[in-house]
């Protein structure tokens, strides 16, 4: 019998104990995957993903010896809580724009649009407005803004980071679950929309981190020497993005 991959993918519930901690924690097997991850979500979830036929205590054994960063970086999320629950998209309501909390504001017009001024968020329809027609126009916006702001700050950000041979990209723009951002062996830049909530100084942090891997893939000592080099403020731009965690 062939199992789909939706089966091969389903979230397993496990738990280990470390000294007088619990974590509980889900886990994937995935065939494409050489290795296993362990990643911390911002709400807090611990999800593990591991290359199919990898043993349950061969997953625990790891996710014990990740024990001790995995309840660092949850305590650290937990400084960010709690996280902004999920838009209604009703008139009053607060939406995320470069850093900035604006309200969403409704008011009859020729045409349907969506600017941002002076703290509001300010949707015009000739028709009776709604929840499901203002959801579709803000999130369009926000997707032409997340564009035009991206390869604004993409540039900007590749000025310093060509000192050190680092090639331009291709960039790429969509909804991402649990990343700021990534970037393929083929020198592209993917950023996740979400991004355009942040202050600038922020999305910077996110693209000069990404334009590093275009040099330097894996998170090594190098890497971060390189950040630094080009930003040395990293830590604190990265700090001041993870207190925005909401995805």
């Amino acid at each position: 019998m062939t199992v789909s991959r939706a089966a091969r993918e389903e979230l397993i519930s496990d738990v280990v104990h470390w000294g007088t901690t619990t974590l509980c924690f889900s886990y994937r097997l995935r065939s494409r995957r050489k290795s296993l991850a362990i990643t911390v979500h911002p709400d807090l979830r611990i999800v593990v993903t591991a290359p199919t036929g990898t043993p349950a205590e061969v997953i625990r054994a790891k996710v014990l010896k990740r024990a001790r960063w995995i309840t660092k970086t949850r305590r650290e999320f937990e400084q960010f809580h709690p996280l902004q629950p999920a838009r209604s998209y009703i008139p009053g309501e607060a939406h995320r724009y470069l850093g900035q909390q604006c309200r969403l504001k409704v008011a009859k017009g020729r045409t349907s649009s969506v600017t941002c001024i002076r703290g509001q968020l300010l949707v015009t329809m000739p028709s009776q407005p709604t929840p499901s027609i203002i959801r579709p126009l803000v999130e369009a916006w926000l997707k032409d803004r997340a564009h035009a702001v991206f390869t604004e700050r993409l540039k900007a950000c590749h000025k310093p980071a060509q000192r050190y041979n680092i090639p331009f990209p291709c960039l790429w723009i969509r909804p991402m679950t649990i990343r700021w951002g990534s970037c393929t062996p083929a020198g592209r830049i993917i950023l996740n929309i979400e991004l355009i909530k942040a202050p600038k100084d922020c999305i910077d942090y996110v693209i000069t981190h990404e334009l590093c891997h275009l040099l330097e893939p894996s998170h090594s000592a190098r890497f971060w020497q390189l950040l630094g080099a080009i930003m040395p403020d990293w830590e604190e731009r990265r700090g001041r993005l993870n207190k925005m965690a909401d995805i």
